[in-house]
């Protein structure tokens, strides 16, 4: 078996003078390479999951390893730069600079992390490629990202998440804003990347359609002990 990329032992989590906790996961193990769909209604702790993997919120108690590193033994800025070094995010509103151009904003990430920086190699020859093999043409790169549609601004936080060739991706229901054909497709792309980057990926959403294309699906309102303890 691959080593683990995510390791979750006994994670509370509530936000102070909260007298309950919104997590509790006793146990959540994710390898290197796996593709893990975790899905939930809205008010299941999604996006507080999301933020302790992503080192943005720590546990109130327990452990999260990503990489073997416990994040919580990490300073704020010490977990940013990890972020920075070893995640890709792709966000629901996509959060791309709509001041940058569509190029600029897939090379963004090398801006803060050495290590990205020298996996790309030839940073615009790196983006290029991504956004080609996304479907993306040269004619858009120097677009502003306002100037694209919803599908281009999607492919594009896609490569985004990939250059730099980050161990662990998170994808945050990218696909709400796409119809079933569109949806589709990015998913057959995000497959393709990830599996050729050697990319772990965890993708939240409540679409079940999206959830039998994975090998592996996890319910939070199962996982989320503090949730059945509330019930």
């Amino acid at each position: 078996m691959p080593d683990p990329i995510i390791q979750l032992q006994e994670v509370r989590f509530r936000w102070p003078k909260q007298d309950a906790d919104l997590l509790y996961i006793p146990t959540l193990t994710v390898h290197k390479g796996q593709h893990l769909f975790i899905q939930g209604p809205s008010g299941s702790g999604k996006t507080s999951l999301l933020n302790l993997l992503t080192g943005i919120t720590v546990p109130t108690s327990g452990s999260v390893r990503i990489l073997n590193t416990a994040l919580e033994g990490l300073s704020n800025m010490q977990r940013d730069q990890f972020r920075a070094d070893h995640l890709g995010v792709i966000f629901q509103q996509f959060n791309l600079l709509p001041y940058l151009s569509l190029i600029e904003n897939v090379q963004l990430p090398c801006g803060f992390s050495q290590r990205k920086r020298k996996n790309a190699g030839d940073l615009t020859a790196t983006a290029s490629r991504l956004l080609n093999q996304l479907s993306i043409t040269d004619a858009l790169f120097n677009k502003p990202v306002a100037q694209l549609s919803v599908g281009q601004q999607q492919r594009t936080a896609v490569a985004r998440a990939l250059i730099g060739n980050p161990e662990l991706v998170i994808a945050d229901e990218p696909t709400s804003a796409l119809d079933s054909d569109n949806r589709d497709r990015f998913m057959d792309l995000l497959f393709k990347e990830t599996e050729e980057q050697g990319s772990t990926l965890i993708f939240v959403s409540h679409d079940q359609q999206i959830a039998e294309r994975f090998p592996q699906v996890v319910n939070l309102m199962q996982l989320n002990q503090a949730r059945v303890a509330q019930a």
